[in-house]
């Protein structure tokens, strides 16, 4: 079992035996142990949300008492909840991390990119990020996806071969038998690495939980000011909302996921704990994606569509 792990649950007479966290917790360990070994430049995407929260932590876990061993890169749109900046500033700092940033808005002003129509900044956030996978050299970069998020995420590897231009091939795929990750990659190439894969919503919140990880309290319920748009509660914000046809009324609310306000909305939620999250979404029937997710909802295949372009 890797180091920095809990140990296993052993009841009389019980085979020796790891609990359903710890089992999911020593795959990942084993994922960051393999790249590290394995690629000379990875960078860890890290957005504040609680997935790259969950992701760094276990990677704090993989190299202690070390420090990581990789940088931070955050794909900034400039319509972040300041909630999430503030706290990806607080962990850069607490922890030491080297913190890169794709500012988004800068290539909007460099005429790199041209704003939508809508206001949404999430699609524009796949030419920042291979500019800088391109600039840096990162030849292996982790990102916070889970299986469970998405249709097309659910058809991701671990190790997910990106080609030259970023783009995902899913005929490109390769065996993961035995948990045995193939790393290999000509030159411009690299490759995006899913620790999470395996992990659940419901498991992240309860691993959350067991390990006491501080989060933006955007997660938790909290009043706020909203406006209701295509069947979402949205954070009105310099990117385009209200319109005048839209009412903002404060509302008791929390966030399932956090990305660009423009697409991103609250659920009416009294959970304020830990806790009361995992009883909530224990009786959901629809991912936080799903639920709270405007860019999803553009087409069927909108999330492969962008995976496709070289976006996570």
């Amino acid at each position: 079992m890797p180091a920095g792990t809990r140990g296993p649950i052993e009841a009389p007479g019980a085979p020796y035996a790891l609990s359903h966290l710890d089992a999911l917790e020593s795959e990942s360990v084993h994922i960051f142990r393999e790249v590290a070994g394995e690629f000379e430049r990875p960078v860890i995407l890290f957005s504040g949300g609680k997935d790259s929260i969950v992701m760094l932590h276990l990677a704090l876990k993989a190299f202690a008492p070390a420090p990581v061993p990789f940088a931070l890169l955050h794909v900034d749109t400039g319509h972040n909840f300041p909630e999430v900046i503030a706290y990806r500033d607080r962990v850069v700092a607490r922890h030491g991390l080297r913190l890169h940033v794709a500012s988004v808005q800068e290539f909007i002003d460099a005429g790199r990119l041209r704003e939508r129509p809508d206001g949404t900044r999430n699609p524009l956030q796949t030419v920042p990020l291979l500019d800088a996978i391109e600039t840096r050299r990162f030849d292996a970069v982790f990102g916070g996806g889970r299986r469970d998020e998405e249709k097309a995420r659910a058809k991701e590897r671990v190790f997910s071969l990106r080609d030259e231009f970023g783009a995902w091939d899913p005929r490109r795929q390769r065996p993961e038998l035995w948990a045995l990750y193939n790393g290999r990659h000509s030159p411009g190439e690299h490759v995006r690495v899913f620790p999470l894969s395996n992990w659940t919503e419901l498991d992240v919140w309860q691993y959350i939980q067991r390990e006491g990880i501080e989060l933006p309290q955007i997660y938790y319920a909290h009043e706020r000011e909203v406006f209701a748009r295509d069947g979402m509660w949205l954070t009105a914000g310099h990117w385009g909302g209200p319109k005048e046809s839209e009412t903002v009324e404060k509302r008791l609310v929390r966030y399932r996921t956090v990305g660009d306000m423009s697409c991103t909305g609250a659920v009416d939620s009294a959970a304020a704990t830990d806790a009361d999250i995992i009883t909530e979404i224990s009786a959901s029937r629809l991912t936080e994606r799903g639920a709270t997710r405007a860019d999803d909802k553009l087409s069927e295949a909108a999330m492969e569509d962008r995976k496709r372009e070289g976006y996570f």
